[in-house]
């Protein structure tokens, strides 16, 4: 049976928490539409307002500046951020971003998502996010290795391996996590620094990271539709698929994918797009954007703008880029009746409105990349029983907690009539309600 909600009522308790919380109604940046989004959904699930306070604004906002010495003997100031949203499940969790797009906004929208999808997945963690405003595609080896670093040093008294555990985002690579890990373990005390392994996910399988991490997003997005298939009269071998970047996590995807017969038709990226209805095999796409750094060029394949790539005939268009990629002009013109987010929030307020408008199933991020946080989280658990978790184990592991949340999330659409992000984000609430029921606030 739907739960019937009072719509103007709903809004107006949620006008109500956002203000109390000191969300603004401006829907621009990245934490206030992430947040608005989370109240609506929280009001229509019914979880209290006490909860929907506590999950509107972090736990703690971190900001350091450390100086780095640069390879021409300049010395540089950088700015690294950490925000941890919330601890109520377990320790924070988020990934580390090198960005010179990187900013508090950007921290705290994304740290609460990161609360959201642990909530949805039920995984024991909370959600941070944060890292070091730069661009490291202009630093040398040695220069991002001391920015790394320093980072480490500077917001030392704020990571811990039960405290909080970054992992990798845009710009961090596994060799950077091993630098952040070693810096952990040479400021231990004496005899402790082993026990600070699990302080970093995604770091090199030689020191604790697990073979499984780098394909945990390309498996998830791999259950999700094969769970969901029914739903949105998804055959994955008869599918064809649209992807808009071709980083770490787009060409994963793009992997994991092919393996189960979807043709890839089109990629876009920073430098272009490239189209082909009879589908580009991944391993060209790789090889020619190792090459040259871009789609762009590709043989075989026909180019297309932002305007004719997201018109393309596929039957899904993923998302893996950045944040607010897709505007309400971009959101008019796709095509394909399915996006998965695969970025976490590609989207802009008007863009998400124009898409639930036009009855577009949008596959939301707290499930579209969720197992990357599956493979986070047993990644950590791997390092503090020393070893011991076999690569099926894993995988098994990751598919399991990823079907499991698309069924709360199903079972939240059906209750609620509703959208799969707002499905997605009340049954990570109903959750979070319930933590905080059993848990209540000290003191």
């Amino acid at each position: 049976m739907k739960k019937v909600v009072d719509a103007k009522s709903a809004i107006r308790s949620t006008s109500r928490t956002a203000e109390l919380a000191g969300i603004g109604s401006e829907s621009g940046g990245v934490h206030a539409r992430i947040c608005h989004r989370m109240l609506d959904a929280a009001t229509l699930a019914e979880v209290p307002e006490s909860v929907q306070l506590i999950m509107a604004q972090p736990r703690n906002e971190v900001s350091v500046h450390f100086p780095v010495h640069m390879d021409d003997g300049t010395w540089e100031l950088f700015r690294g951020i950490r925000v941890q949203h919330n601890d109520s499940m377990g320790p924070f969790k988020g990934g580390l971003r090198f960005s010179p797009r990187l900013d508090m906004d950007v921290a705290k929208g994304l740290a609460l998502l990161i609360t959201l999808k642990c909530a949805l997945l039920h995984v024991p963690f909370g959600g941070a996010f944060g890292g070091v405003v730069c661009d490291p595609r202009i630093l040398s080896r040695a220069e991002l290795q001391r920015v790394v670093r320093r980072f480490a040093v500077a917001a030392r008294g704020h990571f811990g391996p039960v405290h909080d555990i970054p992992g990798p985002d845009q710009g961090a690579t596994p060799e950077m996590l091993a630098w952040f890990l070693d810096t952990a373990i040479q400021m231990s005390p004496s005899g402790m620094g082993q026990e600070m392994r699990p302080i970093v996910t995604g770091k090199p399988v030689e020191i604790g990271g697990m073979p499984g991490r780098s394909t945990a997003v390309g498996l998830g997005v791999v259950r999700l539709l094969e769970e969901l298939g029914g739903d949105l009269s998804v055959d994955l071998s008869k599918t064809r698929v649209s992807i808009v970047g071709f980083g770490r996590v787009g060409r994963q995807i793009a992997r994991a994918l092919e393996l189960h017969g979807v043709k890839i038709v089109g990629v876009l990226d920073r430098g272009g797009g490239v189209a082909c209805a009879e589908g580009i095999p991944v391993e060209i796409l790789e090889r020619h954007v190792d090459a040259t750094g871009s789609v762009h060029g590709i043989l075989g394949a026909r180019e297309v703008d932002s305007n004719g790539f997201f018109a393309l005939d596929s039957d899904i268009l993923v998302l893996a880029s950045t944040e607010g990629s897709v505007d309400e002009r971009l959101a008019q013109l796709i095509k394909a009746p399915i996006v998965l987010e695969a970025a976490n929030a590609p989207w802009t307020a008007e863009g998400d409105e124009v898409l639930v408008q036009r009855a577009i199933d949008v596959l939301p991020s707290i499930i579209g990349n969720a197992g990357g946080v599956v493979g986070s989280w047993l990644e950590w658990r791997n390092d503090r029983l020393h070893g011991g978790m076999s690569s099926e184990w894993f995988d098994a592991e990751v598919g399991s907690r990823v079907v499991e949340a698309a069924r709360r999330m199903r079972n939240a659409k059906e209750r609620f009539d509703t959208d799969w992000r707002t499905a997605a984000y009340a049954a990570a609430m109903e959750h979070l309600g319930r933590v905080y029921e059993l848990r209540g606030v000290f003191p």
